[in-house]
């Protein structure tokens, strides 16, 4: 089905496109966690690659329902703190090919196609750890998607768009499939293709590419264990590839 073929899809897209992201640790404190800061020549291109759900004003309902999925996810994934537990029920690590990731994505994908259909709390469509300093995986949340086609306020019924940003990774160019070895080119010192490649069809028509509008659909994470529970981890560039060691 689609959403199958979809996450096939990003996952070669990411595994071979990712290893051009650069990225330099801002404090200390960031580099023993595994986070970074990215460049600014990075964000701008991440941002070309990114859209969000802009951020409304917020009511005392919105962070009540907030904090009710905030709950109900923690008790929810708590017994997968053990990262065997998550594998045992499904849960399979995306993009295993990449070392070193700074946020990885163990996704079951019953629930990722529950999450195309419905919203519960309790079922995310992925859960996130980060490697301690002794390489065990540490759970500090979970994502939800949702369809590329709703509206923004079709996300905000699901988790409020006050309190929270939804996302998407659009305007793609990757190469041609009897192409990959292209994967690594550049130009004028930046990637041609991948999350921080050329971000319009003309510019992946002129490099021989394949243009795609989206990737995926909209995407929240809930990093209930840690203190920035809706904060967006993407423009430090959790999701682009590896940790610096």
């Amino acid at each position: 089905m689609r959403f199958a073929f979809n996450a096939v899809f990003v996952s070669f897209v990411l595994g071979a496109g990712t290893a051009t992201a650069q990225h330099t640790h801002a404090n200390p404190e960031e580099a023993a966690r595994g986070g970074a800061i990215m460049s600014d020549a990075d964000a701008r291109a991440m941002a070309a690659h990114m859209q969000m759900t802009p951020l409304r004003p917020g009511t005392a309902a919105d962070s009540i329902r907030a904090a009710a999925i905030v709950a109900e996810l923690r008790v929810a994934i708590d017994k997968y703190r053990n990262v065997k537990a998550a594998e045992a029920d499904g849960f399979k690590m995306f993009a295993p090919q990449i070392e070193n990731q700074r946020v990885y994505h163990f996704t079951k994908g019953l629930w990722a196609i529950e999450n195309q259909f419905r919203f519960n709390p309790a079922k995310p469509t992925s859960l996130l750890y980060r490697r301690d300093r002794q390489g065990n995986f540490v759970l500090i949340g979970a994502m939800y998607t949702a369809p590329k086609r709703y509206s923004v306020a079709e996300l905000d019924e699901r988790v409020p768009t006050s309190i929270a940003q939804w996302h998407k990774h659009v305007n793609w160019c990757i190469p041609r499939l009897a192409s990959r070895s292209r994967w690594t080119e550049v130009k004028n010192g930046r990637p041609v293709f991948g999350p921080l490649g050329v971000s319009t069809r003309e510019e992946c028509d002129l490099a021989g590419g394949r243009f795609h509008e989206e990737v995926l659909g909209w995407m929240v994470h809930a990093n209930v264990f840690e203190s920035d529970i809706w904060g967006d981890h993407h423009m430090r560039g959790d999701e682009l590839g590896t940790r610096e060691n």
